[in-house]
């Protein structure tokens, strides 16, 4: 082969290496939340996750990823060790759908299959979208919350927030071009409603239906005595929700080149 294409091929896969590679995978793992349900436990999983995604990787340092992931996060206050929230006995199930863009960065220069290093941890941060649908369960049947206004909404609150994620994790080159990856990232999404709860118990004569009333003060299903007051902290007071997801992925990776050697 003439030198001048050996040349060729060389600067060509050097400039595949900075700025040519591309990553698609998937996960599965487990998302968790934070909020009026669960103030105090930042790693409480509560049900499963799984993502597809597709990375594009610039030098071997940073890289721009876009990903869709759905999780499930739940929880009931009569699985609280708070007397507190035991009586409060709201529970609540959410699916969530994120698509999220994020930047990374690897602490190592990392390119799979040609690259010295066989692994990395990273870290990354974006933003996204996370559209959201709590329910709460109730004589065997599971109603969407949000069109009830449990707390007495002149409106509906969205079904669709901002969100911002973050996390760090680790990159392993196991074979080839096929990586394994693991990470756990936060997201602080733009509303309190995660759980369908934020702010004060309304008056009864408030609230839409009969469904509405009963789903917004449970209280009394136990022993008959009622505690939502109208206008006492039904919520927690914070201004927002937060949610985890714990993944373990696989990736392949596409080097944008002919031919190397």
């Amino acid at each position: 082969m003439p030198r001048s294409i050996v040349l060729f091929c060389f600067l060509l896969l050097s400039f595949s290496l900075k700025a040519q590679t591309w990553d698609l995978g998937g996960s599965l793992g487990a998302a968790g939340y934070m909020g009026d349900l669960n103030p105090s436990d930042p790693l409480k999983i509560s049900g499963p996750a799984l993502g597809i995604f597709g990375s594009r990787n610039f030098d071997g340092y940073w890289s721009l990823k876009l990903k869709y992931t759905f999780g499930i996060i739940a929880a009931a206050d009569n699985n609280s060790s708070s007397l507190q929230l035991q009586q409060r006995n709201l529970s609540f199930r959410t699916f969530l759908n994120e698509g999220a863009l994020t930047g990374e960065f690897n602490f190592f220069r990392y390119i799979p299959e040609v690259g010295q290093n066989k692994f990395t941890p990273f870290i990354y941060l974006g933003v996204g979208a996370l559209g959201y649908n709590p329910q709460a369960k109730y004589n065997g049947h599971y109603y969407d919350l949000r069109p009830l206004k449990t707390e007495g909404q002149s409106k509906p609150y969205p079904t669709v927030a901002l969100t911002i994620p973050y996390g760090a994790g680790i990159k392993c080159n196991f074979m080839g071009k096929w990586n394994f990856i693991a990470d756990i990232g936060y997201r602080n999404p733009y509303t309190d409603y995660l759980d369908d709860v934020s702010g004060l118990y309304p008056a009864k004569n408030k609230l839409s239906s009969p469904l509405a009333q009963t789903l917004s003060d449970r209280s009394g299903e136990q022993n008959g005595v009622y505690i939502g007051t109208p206008g006492t902290q039904r919520g927690d007071g914070r201004p927002h929700d937060t949610y985890f997801f714990i993944n373990l992925g696989i990736s392949f990776t596409f080097i944008s080149t002919k031919c190397y050697y």
